[in-house]
């Protein structure tokens, strides 16, 4: 879930092309709804979220039996060490900082979360 609405029609684009269904969020609060009723295969999520943070989200993500086991994968241009620290141990699947990465790359790295 990304907060920026560019960024998310970009990813939607390239997730889409890859053969995905994509269902987005505007803020932390919205995540949390979507991905309770529609259980996706992955979520990509913004640290920085309006409403509610994206690290919250994980951990609520995370401490529900039913949404536990989905990969999270946190893209995010949030590079502190506290912020990195803190997706992976609320169970992030991994932490992507997006200049570091095109959106081709970013699809890849999901993929290889759900096999």
């Amino acid at each position: 879930m990304e907060d920026d609405g560019f960024l998310r029609h970009l990813y939607e684009l390239k997730f889409v092309e890859a053969g995905f269904t994509v269902v987005q969020a505007e803020d932390g609060e919205q995540a949390l709804e979507v991905i309770r009723e529609r259980k996706p295969a992955a979520v990509l999520l913004d640290v920085e979220l309006p409403k509610l943070s994206g690290i919250e989200v994980l951990r609520r993500l995370k401490a529900d039996k039913a949404t536990q086991a989905i990969p999270v994968v946190m893209l995010t241009n949030s590079s502190s060490v506290e912020s990195i620290q803190g997706a992976r141990a609320a169970g992030a699947a991994d932490y992507l900082i997006k200049a570091h990465f095109l959106p081709s790359e970013v699809v890849t790295k999901v993929i290889s979360y759900l096999s």
